[in-house]
């Protein structure tokens, strides 16, 4: 039996892996506000001046959308909150709610060893994060009103960082990041911007795992990850000298 159009093209990477949900459809998400309404009493925080200690725990607080009510804990990030490299994936799935960290399991394994072989390591200049905190129920794929509740909080990380590059894996987190509807076939190789911030997108480890000859390509982004930080780095003692 054949799929239908839409599912072909999902799988095809040719759809956003999300949609708003608006009276009309609009091919890209509202740009984050730096408030989060939640719906505990319609509390309104705001996380523009917040800390790293209380933007965490805001984030383990946070009830802005139905995510909280079906969550085990919300998985913050984890690493080294200086780190000139942030990677940046989708969502935690069924591990990483339990354990309250991203990227474990055989995609964190897989995560690791890609680090390894440029030597960078997780907690040594690096820093993992999700676009969404809270796992979605069954690892369905998130909803764009839920992209535009947690935004804020990713935001915010990345202005606390710092970091010289992120690196946005797999489709959904470089669609949300750059705010396109395109491919990741047409994002890679490419160096895009985040909010001033150099941005490279490759596959989440996770595909990896199932698509094991793009393990190559993946392999040609972290080795244009580590020219493009070289580069930041020679830049910067320039700048200091």
């Amino acid at each position: 039996m054949s799929l239908p159009r839409e599912e072909v093209l999902k799988e095809l990477e040719l759809l956003p892996v999300w949609k708003s949900r608006t009276t009309s459809e609009t091919k890209t998400p509202a740009r984050a506000t730096e408030t989060i309404e939640t719906v505990k009493a319609g509390e309104i925080i705001d996380v523009a001046q917040m800390d790293s200690d209380a933007l965490e725990a805001a984030v383990k607080a946070c009830a802005a959308c139905s995510l909280a009510q079906t969550r085990t804990q919300a998985v913050f990030g984890v690493g080294d909150r200086n780190a000139d490299w942030l990677l940046v994936g989708e969502a935690p799935g069924m591990e990483e709610d339990r354990r309250g960290e991203p990227f474990v399991g055989q995609a964190g394994k897989l995560l690791d060893n890609m680090l390894a072989a440029i030597n960078l390591k997780r907690g040594e200049n690096v820093y993992i994060a999700n676009v969404l905190k809270c796992r979605p129920p069954e690892n369905r794929d998130p909803h764009g009103e839920e992209v535009v509740k947690c935004a804020p909080y990713l935001k915010r990380q990345i202005e606390l960082i710092r970091p010289k590059l992120i690196v946005a894996m797999g489709r959904f987190a470089a669609q949300a990041l750059l705010n396109t509807d395109n491919s990741i076939g047409s994002l890679r190789g490419k160096l895009h911007d985040y909010n001033g911030t150099p941005l490279i997108v490759t596959y989440h480890p996770a595909y990896l795992l199932r698509n094991l000859n793009d393990k190559a390509k993946a392999w040609e982004d972290l080795c244009f990850a580590r020219r493009v930080m070289r580069d930041l780095q020679a830049q910067a003692a320039d700048i200091s000298a």
